[in-house]
């Protein structure tokens, strides 16, 4: 196999793409015979695999070395090309709707493929390609702002992924010394983080506007390619989490500050600490630690083990926290090899393992679905990728001795609790964006008070009145990089976590049959919708409030009766 270090990258012929796929188009118009279109379709797939693979490769590498001049050029190159291809890929599109063989079309490769690009169409004009390529720079901007942190600490400087295990330590004192670090890092570099949302949220309230909507609401949630739920459903879902979620989550937080011996409501810092003797922390090395995924995805099923094996590999997996790296963690795929990537910032906390587990649960179901034609198929919509990853994370914890030793006791009771606690959180990053897009003119202080008044209602055991710069000031929303790039991208998250308390459920009751279930959702790829893919494995949608009310009630039970003996 080829590895990724082996991978060629040159940059393509941008007029030769498009006139390409210019004569793709016209000959699907001028087929005589579905197998005439279905060639032109098959030939215009191969190279959507191979710019698929160009892009991926380059924001690979960019994200690994934000000060890597060769590979910025690049990011900016497909930030400006990428919208000029879409108008080209917009007639393809329009082509492919209007095809006299789209019915052959469907009957082979499923109607899902219209159905979405009915919606594509609805997201695009050439009218906003100044627009799109101003705002991918500026997503590229705010990224390259918080890869470029140095942190100064305790006599040391550190990147914001790096400062992570001092923001968890036992010691109060030093806890608190690294949140204000931080908190001042992004004090500082406020004005910035403001002013490129600012310009991010005018310039998607403009290309809203441009394309006939109310503003960006609606566009965003076509950009979304939802299809299935509208954003209706999500406020009804929202109202269901302060319902049942809210006090679950609050009662958590209070029997938290109980084991801390520390006032109710917390602090970020004080949140931040589950154990008085500290974290559950992952014993070994980077290294130990996807050993032991290998020793987990090995047992778990033959598909996973051939899978992880493979990512080792190739060399599939970037792991390690370094300078000038992009902060955070994401998967992505590689359709010219036929593999996932996963790239992420291990720091010595329990995030490390959920990487191996989160992130390999969405590399798991593109490499099961690597083949699908067409290529979108190959992964669903975004709320239903969270499904496969969020719910990897739970088949994991059996496994948690050998990830986490002496504290794999903690580890079990905190995973548990994060899904409930997380589960506020996201709804309150939906709903922030919601007030943002509504009111498109608000200041940036405005848009700090939104926060905190929302905050109040998800999350009312965070206290905001601490001594913390940046965050006790409402302010917390600037770190999320899905609301800088990814507008929208953060319900799917509590959308997943819900369904992935099913399967937690379910494998408390028969880890064999939640496996089943599991890879009878995986193995569709993304070849229905959502609330589709849950029917065909059996499991229940989100959208219906005693989902919600059932997962919830259980996990909390399992909590109350949880055995913390010992554990101080």
């Amino acid at each position: 196999m080829t590895k990724f270090s082996e991978m060629p990258y040159t940059r393509p012929d941008a007029e030769a793409m498009k006139q390409k796929l210019s004569s793709l188009t016209k000959r699907l118009e001028e087929a005589k015979t579905y197998d005439e279109a279905r060639a032109v379709f098959l030939e215009k797939e191969a190279d959507a695999r191979h710019a698929q693979t160009l892009g991926s490769l380059v924001h690979i590498r960019h994200s690994i070395d934000t000060r890597d001049a060769f590979y910025e050029g690049e990011e900016k190159f497909w930030n400006a090309f990428a919208p000029e291809l879409q108008e080209y890929e917009q007639a393809w599109t329009l082509a492919m709707l209007k095809s006299p063989f789209r019915a052959d079309f469907a009957a082979e490769y499923g109607d899902l493929m219209f159905v979405n690009a009915e919606i594509a169409l609805k997201t695009f004009s050439p009218e906003i390609i100044p627009e799109m390529q101003k705002e991918n720079d500026l997503a590229q901007e705010y990224e390259k702002l918080l890869a470029s942190a140095q942190i100064p600490f305790e006599g040391k400087t550190y990147t914001l992924s790096q400062l992570t295990p001092f923001k968890q330590d036992a010691d109060d004192a030093r806890r608190l010394a690294a949140w204000k670090a931080e908190g001042k890092w992004y004090k500082e570099h406020q004005p910035e983080m403001d002013h490129i949302y600012d310009e991010l949220v005018h310039l998607r309230n403009t290309m809203g506007k441009k394309l006939g909507y109310e503003g960006y609401t609606t566009l965003g949630y076509y950009r979304m390619g939802r299809n299935c739920y509208t954003k209706e459903d999500v406020e009804r879902f929202r109202d269901a989490v302060v319902k049942y979620l809210v006090p679950v989550a609050d009662k958590i937080y209070r029997e938290q500050a109980k084991r801390l011996n520390m006032s109710y409501p917390l602090s970020y810092a004080d949140a931040a600490l589950h154990f008085r003797s500290g974290n559950p922390v992952p014993q070994g090395t980077p290294d130990d630690i996807l050993a032991e995924g290998k020793k987990f995805y090995d047992a778990l099923s033959p598909e996973t083990s051939e899978f992880f094996r493979t990512m080792l590999d190739g060399e599939l997996l970037d792991v390690l926290s370094t300078e000038g790296k992009q902060s955070g963690g994401y998967c992505t795929a590689l359709a010219d090899y036929g593999v996932p990537f996963i790239f992420a910032n291990f720091n010595g906390t329990q995030g490390d393992v959920e990487v191996v587990t989160h992130e390999a649960g969405h590399a798991f179901a593109a490499w099961m679905n690597r083949d699908r034609v067409p290529l979108e198929t190959v992964w669903p919509s975004m709320e239903s990728c969270e499904v496969h990853s969020m719910s990897m994370e739970f088949f994991a914890e059996p496994w948690s001795d050998g990830f986490f030793g002496p504290d794999a006791k903690k580890f079990l009771y905190s995973h548990l609790a994060g899904a409930l606690q997380f589960i506020p959180y996201g709804t309150l990053v939906d709903h922030f964006q919601h007030e943002v897009y509504a009111h498109p003119d608000m200041t940036p202080a405005e848009r700090h008070a939104a926060w905190k008044k929302l905050q109040g209602v998800y999350m009312p055991w965070m206290k905001l009145d601490g001594d913390i710069p940046f965050y006790a000031d409402g302010e917390a929303w600037q770190r999320q990089h899905h609301i800088y790039s990814s507008p929208f991208y953060y319900i799917d998250y509590c959308l997943a976590q819900t369904v992935s308390l099913e399967f937690w459920a379910m494998i408390d009751e028969d880890r064999e049959n939640a496996w089943k279930h599991y890879m009878a959702y995986t193995r569709q790829g993304g070849s229905h919708t959502f609330t589709e893919l849950l029917k065909n494995a059996g499991l229940e949608s989100p959208f219906d409030e005693a989902t919600l009310r059932g997962v919830c009630a259980k996990a909390a039970e399992r909590l109350d009766a949880f055995d913390l003996t010992g554990i101080e």
